[in-house]
C-alpha cells in the first residue's frame, strides 16, 4: 500500500522537477553554442586583420654574405616607384649564360638563399637576388601590391642600371617568390620562368590549412599564381618536390597544366624547406637540361 503511494508521488516529481532540469540544460546549450560561435568569430576576425603575420616572415640581420660562401658580389641598391629603398647583391658569374632574377620566399632574407646562388653560379648564371620591403636591410613593410612594385624595381635596375636586356633575364622564384615572378612574367618579356614549390594562390593555400575557416571570403592576400601564368608567354619550368609539407605536389601539377608551352615539369626531393639539400645536384642538373632543351642557352 505505501508502495503504491509512493510510486504514484515520484512520476509528480520528475514532472515537477523536469521543467528546472530542461531549463537548466537548455541554456547550458546556449551558452555553449555562443561560447563557440563566439570562439569561431574571434577566430575569423584574427585571421582577417592579422593574416600579414600568417604570410609573412621577415628577418632583419643578414647572417652571411656571398663572400663567405667563395662568391664575388656586389651589394647593390635601388628604389621603388613608391619611394622604397630596397637592397640586394649581384653576384657575377663567369662565361655567363644569363641572368637570373632572383625572387625568394617569405621568410628570412636573401642571407638564407646560398646554396641557391651556389647553385646558378656553377650553371654560369649571374644573379640579382634581393630583400622584398620589410625583408633583411630594405626599408618598408611587406605587402602585395608592395612585392610587385618591388619586384618591377628590381627588373628596372637590371635593364636600365645594368644594361641587361630581357631576352637574357631568367625569372626564377622560390614558394611565394614563385607567384612574384610569375606577376612579372605576365607583363614583361623575360627569357624565361622557373618557378620552384610555388602555390596556385594564397586562398587555394589557406584552404587546406584552414579548411573549417571561409578563407576565400577572409583572405586580403591572393597571390594567385595560376591566374598570371596564364599571361605567360617564355618558356616555363615548374618545380615541385612529392614530399612537399607545406605546399602539395598538386599545386605544382594545376600551374603546370596551366603554363603554356614550351614548358617542362621537374619533380624534386625533399620537404618545402630542403629541396635543395635532398635533391642534391640532380637539382643542378634538371636546371641545367631545361635551360638547354627549351631555353636554348
Amino acid at each position: 500500500m505505501g508502495g503504491r503511494r509512493a510510486r504514484a508521488r515520484y512520476p509528480r516529481l520528475i514532472c515537477s522537477v523536469s521543467p528546472v532540469i530542461r531549463h537548466y540544460m537548455w541554456n547550458t546549450f546556449i551558452l555553449i553554442v555562443l561560447t563557440l560561435v563566439g570562439a569561431y568569430a574571434a577566430f575569423a576576425g584574427l585571421l582577417y586583420f592579422y593574416q600579414g603575420s600568417f604570410v609573412y616572415y621577415p628577418e632583419r640581420q643578414l647572417v652571411a654574405t656571398p663572400e663567405q660562401f667563395g662568391l664575388h658580389y656586389e651589394p647593390v641598391s635601388f628604389n621603388t616607384q613608391d619611394g622604397i629603398a630596397l637592397s640586394g647583391w649581384y653576384v657575377p658569374a663567369k662565361n655567363e649564360r644569363a641572368v637570373v632574377l632572383f625572387f625568394h620566399g617569405n621568410a628570412g632574407n636573401m642571407s638564407h638563399r646560398m646554396l641557391s646562388l651556389q647553385v646558378f653560379n656553377r650553371l654560369r648564371l649571374s644573379t640579382l637576388i634581393f630583400d622584398y620591403r620589410g625583408y633583411g636591410r630594405s626599408a618598408g613593410r611587406p605587402d602585395e601590391i608592395g612585392t610587385y612594385r618591388d619586384a618591377e624595381a628590381a627588373w628596372r635596375f637590371l635593364i636600365e642600371n645594368r644594361g641587361v636586356p630581357p631576352s637574357q633575364i631568367l625569372l626564377f622564384g622560390r614558394s611565394l617568390g614563385g607567384a612574384i615572378a610569375a606577376y612579372v612574367a605576365s607583363r614583361y618579356a623575360p627569357r624565361a620562368l622557373i618557378i620552384d614549390s610555388a602555390f596556385t594562390s594564397v586562398p587555394d593555400l589557406a584552404a587546406r590549412f584552414y579548411p573549417f575557416m571561409p578563407v576565400r571570403w577572409l583572405t586580403r592576400f591572393h597571390y594567385t599564381t595560376r591566374d598570371y601564368l596564364r599571361r605567360v608567354s617564355c618558356p616555363v619550368l615548374v618545380v615541385h618536390s612529392r614530399e612537399d609539407d607545406i605546399v602539395p605536389l598538386e599545386h605544382g601539377r594545376v600551374l603546370f597544366e596551366t603554363a603554356r608551352p614550351p614548358k617542362d615539369f621537374f619533380e624534386i626531393n625533399g620537404t618545402h624547406n630542403d629541396t635543395l639539400l635532398v635533391t642534391g645536384r640532380r637539382y643542378e642538373s634538371g636546371i641545367d637540361r631545361f635551360l638547354m632543351n627549351l631555353v636554348g642557352i
